[in-house]
């Protein structure tokens, strides 16, 4: 069954578009609505150095904590007041176009999460233009650092009450790379509940012909072996636990391809079985969606505490 609106893979629909209008579809700051591209990525920048320092400074945790022998292989742990193994567990990847941002300023969601029980894990991962040699194996190292954290959580917080997966932008990506993990190569399987993707890339094929692309120096072939959207189209196996909820979300003011991707994936999750819904968040550009999440009152703040609550 083909996704309404587009074809087979050949007629994909950003393969219509001129190389300009391609590069600026998969430029999310020129889709910016109150700000310039400059003001709103300083704006970015600065709420999450200073969601990040309130968090280390309000909320008891354990900061650089090791989960692999790399130098970038490090996450940080924020728990909530009420301190318990049995919290449910949120982990947040960055975004970044997998080439720059930092868990050190990514602790958006910390303290509305926190104050109300949940305990939130902030991931790093290596970056494109830090990574030791820039092969086309650098995405696959990512996506192995974060199936690795996640089991790293798990092996540490036995009786969790279940750990939730939230991404933004490349991140999203990684988070979603999940879906088809084989966590039996990680002696443990984790106890995953639910996915929060947030303004997502799903298929990187349409990368490999942007300026991002240059520091990944990704092929065609290795844009295929790291897009969940394709992988899923080809998987054969159901979701092992249907009662785990997969959210898609993108800003309502984030650009057609990012849209189209995210509505794309969720009905490819659909068809694929998965407990999966999606959602337009109003008036929020790609920016503000995540850094929104500071706001216990905002829209996504409340769908991801609606969904974490509710299994306990």
């Amino acid at each position: 069954m083909e996704v309404r609106g587009r074809g087979p893979r050949g007629e994909a629909p950003w393969k219509k578009l001129s190389k300009e209008e391609l590069e600026n579809q998969y430029s999310p700051s020129r889709w910016v609505i109150r700000r310039g591209a400059e003001e709103t990525l300083r704006t970015y920048s600065r709420i999450g150095e200073e969601a990040t320092k309130n968090a280390r400074a309000t909320r008891r945790s354990l900061l650089h904590v090791p989960y692999g022998d790399g130098e970038g292989e490090k996450l940080d742990i924020y728990f909530p007041e009420e301190v318990s193994e049995a919290s449910p567990f949120c982990l947040f990847f960055h975004g970044g176009y997998w080439q720059s941002g930092s868990k050190d300023t990514s602790a958006f969601m910390v303290n509305p999460l926190t104050t109300r029980g949940v305990a939130v894990v902030i991931v790093a991962y290596d970056l494109a233009p830090k990574a030791p040699a820039l092969r086309a194996g650098t995405l696959d190292q990512m996506v192995d650092q974060v199936t690795r954290s996640i089991a790293f959580v798990q092996k540490q917080y036995p009786c969790n009450e279940g750990i939730y997966l939230c991404g933004h932008s490349a991140g999203a990506h990684l988070a979603a790379m999940m879906l088809l993990a084989n966590w039996t190569t990680h002696g443990v399987t984790p106890n995953l509940k639910g996915f929060f993707l947030v303004s997502g890339i799903y298929d990187l094929e349409p990368i490999v012909y942007t300026t991002q692309n240059a520091p990944l120096l990704m092929t065609l072939e290795g844009a295929q072996q790291n897009s969940p959207q394709l992988l899923l189209e080809a998987a054969l196996t159901r979701p092992s636990d249907p009662a785990c909820h997969v959210l898609v979300t993108v800003g309502q003011h984030d650009s057609p391809e990012f849209q189209r991707q995210s509505r794309e994936f969720y009905q490819t999750l659909c068809r694929g079985g998965w407990n999966a819904s999606f959602e337009e968040i109003r008036d929020a550009d790609h920016f503000e969606i995540i850094w929104n999440l500071t706001q216990q009152d905002s829209v996504l703040t409340q769908m991801i505490l609606r969904t974490i609550l509710r299994e306990h």
